[in-house]
């Protein structure tokens, strides 16, 4: 452990990740680091860098599957205050990468702070949601991002701001840079109608999808305007079920897992899945989870 001699954060070798993951399933970190700072995260990193150690970031773990054997590296969380802080201006935010998205979404609508209202249920952190440009039917989180403060592959601190940040679906060209901050851009609006929305965009995915579940939200993406979803379904392949995992029954693009499931059991379902869509539908699905 040579290479974080000195480091001050919290840090754990051989963590587990499954209980950090809505999947629950998944072995360990061989190091699991939660930076108290910018500075730390920087320093992790180019540690890390140096002695070609690979790194991985864990938000919320909502859109991860973690393999059985863990990851064989450096798992960083940004869950200290140094990044779960939120400071408002007037209708700019400045949410710190570690928060909780659906907390943030929720207290914009409160202030009447609009334009966050279609992120209502999706799970994850800012930072996240940014880098991947999270969001559904109703709009996306690139829509409202001003800039962003991340920090690359080396520990190099880097801003971005709107000009220069490009987002496409369910990506952006943030990279493997950890996002630390980003500023959202709002609309002053009337918090009664803010909440409203708010509240009908979370009881249209509570009905719709299975959130009281063990899963990980979309797994694929919907490939070229059509619907993943409907294709899985289409193929006749809901509630196909592989040891503790299966085709969600009431949304077909969410694998649900049991108690006894592993991370071979999801990978197995969605291999199944691709390989059943492109024979019988002809199109190939591109994940939208991140595979560990």
């Amino acid at each position: 452990m040579n290479w974080l001699n000195g480091f001050n954060g919290k840090l754990r070798e051989f963590a587990p990740l499954a209980e950090l993951t809505w999947f629950r399933v998944g072995g360990p970190a061989r190091w699991l680091v939660s930076p108290g700072s910018q500075t730390e995260l920087a320093e992790t990193l180019g540690r890390a860098a140096d002695h070609g150690i690979p790194y991985k970031v864990l938000g919320a773990g909502a859109n991860v599957l973690v393999s059985d054997d863990g990851f064989d590296g450096v798992v960083v969380r940004l869950d200290e205050p140094a990044f779960t802080s939120t400071d408002f201006d007037g209708h700019l935010v400045r949410a710190g990468g570690g928060v909780d998205l659906m907390d943030l979404t929720h207290v914009c609508a409160r202030r009447g702070l609009s334009g966050l209202e279609a992120m209502a249920g999706i799970p994850g952190t800012v930072g996240g949601a940014v880098r991947m440009n999270a969001g559904g039917r109703h709009g996306e989180l690139g829509q409202v991002v001003e800039g962003v403060t991340a920090v690359s592959e080396r520990g190099a601190v880097v801003s971005l701001d709107r000009k220069e940040l490009l987002f496409g679906y369910r990506s952006s060209n943030i990279g493997a840079r950890i996002v630390v901050w980003a500023t959202l851009r709002l609309v002053q609006s009337d918090p009664v109608q803010t909440m409203q929305r708010f509240r009908e965009y979370w009881a249209e995915k509570k009905r719709a999808q299975p959130l009281g579940d063990r899963s990980a939200g979309c797994v694929f993406k919907n490939p070229g305007g059509a619907s993943a979803g409907a294709l899985i379904d289409q193929a006749g392949l809901k509630g196909y079920t592989r040891g503790g995992a299966s085709v969600s029954a009431r949304h077909a693009n969410f694998i649900v897992t049991a108690p006894h499931a592993t991370a071979a059991h999801v990978r197995a379902v969605i291999d199944h899945v691709r390989d059943e869509v492109v024979r019988r539908c002809g199109v190939e699905l591109e994940l939208e989870i991140d595979i560990w």
